[in-house]
């Protein structure tokens, strides 16, 4: 077995552990930071709306001798607005220029065609207007608003409301981050992009619920001992489906970055480009939220509730008095310091709760 796996053995038995629940404060911090200067960008920069949102004119090429740096500065020498231009597969080009009304549209066509030594009867000239990118836009958000809906619903009957409620933040955290590169970055915003944006809603919640039924398991019975505090069930929840949500991630994120990086990058693939980046950033958002945001969240509404909280007083009160006789071999009450990195078994990520609990606690599970 690789040392990669072997880690993921020992993580998934409880045998080491990294405090992420411990350090969310850290995480909240980072997230918070993240989004402020995505707000702040999509605030002062804003979203640079394709032509099926703004409307305007595409024409299309046979093929010629014309390379695509020639047709760019020819389009933009016939108007106003800046063009973008991509080669198509048959050797011809599509110049797309955003604003352009039914009468600028003849004008810009005739001018393309002098341009770029082209008879004007054979470039083809398709107008979009505002109103179809307006529909577009608001069957989006319409489809966003039920998916949430519905996910909140799910996620409440097949979990518990605070579950819900914090795989909701994550899903709003994931789009607002992703929507902030766009901005950022002045990736062109178009059809693509909207449904990468409600494709990667699916994989941002599919790790978070993988975290959430590790966690839902976990905790039966947690109440009935008093070795753990829920934060610290959570904390294993984490360690123990860590290696499988990198796995996945990663194995989603390299057909996507070859989507964005050699066909956006080098090829020149325009729709491509659009559904990689809203993919890629999401993929790797939505990754992130299920560790560092949606489970500790779930940890902190859950240590409010009066159970829970007088679970922590009893695990933390028999701690002390296991300290104060001197014992070894107890868990490291909450808020002590514990070695950053990888901590021991029987530390807060590593012991074993509920169904786990085998051959009295021991991370093999065997009986002497």
């Amino acid at each position: 077995m690789s040392r990669f796996g072997n880690l993921g053995a020992r993580l998934y038995q409880g045998e080491v552990g990294y405090d992420f629940v411990g350090k969310r404060m850290l995480w909240y911090g980072v997230s918070i930071l993240i989004t402020i200067t995505a707000i702040v960008a999509l605030a002062v920069q804003g979203l640079n709306m394709g032509i099926e949102f703004k409307g305007g004119a595409v024409f299309t090429t046979p093929k010629a001798d014309v390379s695509v740096s020639q047709a760019t500065e020819a389009a933009g020498s016939v108007s106003e607005h800046i063009p973008i231009v991509q080669e198509l597969g048959t050797g011809g080009l599509r110049i797309q220029i955003s604003g352009v009304d039914t009468a600028e549209a003849d004008r810009v066509q005739k001018d393309l065609a002098q341009e770029l030594n082209i008879p004007a009867d054979q470039i083809n000239a398709d107008l979009v207007g505002p109103s179809w990118g307006e529909q577009i836009a608001n069957k989006a958000w319409t489809g966003l608003a039920v998916f949430m809906l519905l996910v909140v619903v799910y996620l409440a009957i097949a979990f518990e409301w605070r579950m819900a409620v914090a795989a909701l933040i994550a899903l709003i955290h994931d789009i607002t981050i992703t929507v902030g590169i766009y901005s950022l970055v002045g990736f062109e915003v178009t059809v693509g992009t909207v449904i990468g944006l409600l494709t990667i809603l699916g994989y941002s919640l599919y790790d978070t619920v993988v975290v959430f039924d590790s966690l839902k398991e976990g905790q039966k019975d947690i109440t009935k001992q008093t070795r753990l505090t829920y934060s610290e069930v959570a904390n294993r929840s984490i360690n123990s489906t860590l290696v499988r949500s990198i796995n996945t991630t990663v194995v989603a994120l390299l057909p996507v970055a070859g989507l964005l990086f050699i066909g956006g990058g080098f090829l020149g693939a325009g729709m491509l480009n659009d559904i990689s980046l809203s993919l890629f950033v999401g993929l790797a958002a939505g990754a992130y939220s299920s560790i560092f945001i949606a489970t500790p969240l779930v940890a902190d509404l859950k240590e409010r509730d009066p159970q829970m909280k007088a679970l922590k007083k009893r695990v933390l009160a028999k701690r002390a008095a296991a300290n104060a006789k001197g014992e070894d071999g107890q868990e490291p009450a909450d808020g002590q310091d514990v070695p950053d990195g990888v901590t021991p078994a029987g530390a807060a990520a590593g012991a074993v709760v509920g169904p786990r609990n085998r051959g009295r606690g021991r991370p093999t599970g065997r009986r002497r």
